[in-house]
């Protein structure tokens, strides 16, 4: 199949595109920079210039491929006060696939999230989230759009992502927390730390958007998660360890004034299932868990800080 891929220079797209060509898919992938079209012209992709907003770009390409995974959202002004914006536009963007693959029974993969669906309960694939329109839920009403494609003859299907999709390179929530630990001097973690977060390694993840694309059912709800839940409080410990500072809590009024912005996500009990996925689709983990891959050190061996 060829495959548009939206992000395919991103934290996941960067390994779905090698997972795609590997299994004999040809990929074209949707860049917006000189330096993500190098990167895929490298990885063996063809290129399609242009970002999220261009949706003629995005309609015509989709028209033209057997099938669209869509990873790009713009997480730059989602965490820099945009959120509603960055939300709306990736809405926008779905419409226009629904749109150009309408009638075809060509799949339609989304990634989506899993934060804050079922707090402080393990959360499984049967869950559905809360469509009230307050800016948290803008990216799920975005998700529950692109299920209902199904009845538009689109086989779509929707993969909820665990808030850590980690592995070497990561930029994101893990990287982010070391940076404020060597800044602080303190590894930190809100309250007793026994809030759980759901992970799943970057290259596990890719493997999963495959085989959505490759024989996902039409109306598909998928977790990419590996481990159900890991505390806080250790991923704070093996954070702590490696960068010799103390390991101590946060009060929870506190966590926004210590961790920024980060501060809201750390304070969430977030487990997720990803058992329906496994058994539907014969995904099977096999990449290091999130503590394992936390002491493999890459993540302390720059200065970043992530988002």
């Amino acid at each position: 199949m060829r495959i548009f891929v939206t992000g395919a220079s991103g934290w996941i797209g960067s390994a779905l595109v090698p997972e795609l060509i590997d299994a004999g898919h040809r990929v074209v992938g949707l860049a917006r920079s000189t330096a993500s079209a190098d990167a895929l012209v490298a990885a063996g992709a063809e290129v399609v210039r242009g970002t999220v907003d261009d949706l003629d770009v995005l309609g015509t390409t989709a028209a033209a491929s057997d099938g669209v995974v869509h990873l790009a959202f713009k997480h730059d002004i989602a965490f820099t006060g945009d959120y509603v914006g960055a939300a709306e536009a990736d809405r926008r963007a779905v419409d226009t696939f629904g749109d150009a693959l309408a009638g075809s029974d060509r799949p339609f993969v989304l990634a989506s999230g899993l934060a804050g669906l079922k707090p402080g309960q393990v959360s499984t694939e049967r869950d559905r989230p809360t469509v009230d329109g307050s800016p948290a839920s803008l990216r799920a009403r975005t998700a529950t759009t692109a299920l209902a494609l199904a009845s538009r003859g689109v086989r779509s299907s929707v993969v909820r992502l665990s808030p850590t999709c980690h592995g070497e390179g990561d930029n994101g929530f893990m990287a982010t927390l070391v940076g404020i630990a060597r800044t602080r001097g303190v590894s930190g973690f809100v309250g007793d730390g026994t809030n759980r977060w759901a992970a799943v390694h970057r290259l596990d993840a890719a493997r999963l958007f495959r085989l959505a694309v490759e024989k996902a059912p039409a109306g598909a709800v998928l977790h990419g998660t590996a481990e159900e839940g890991v505390a806080l409080r250790d991923i704070a410990e093996v954070i702590g360890r490696h960068l010799d500072v103390p390991v101590t809590s946060v009060a929870p009024e506190a966590a926004g004034e210590h961790f920024g912005w980060l501060g809201a996500f750390l304070a969430m009990d977030a487990p997720a299932s990803s058992v329906l996925t496994q058994e539907s689709l014969d995904w099977r983990p096999t990449r290091p868990g999130l503590l394992e891959d936390l002491d493999k050190g890459h993540y302390f061996s720059g200065s970043a800080t992530g988002w």
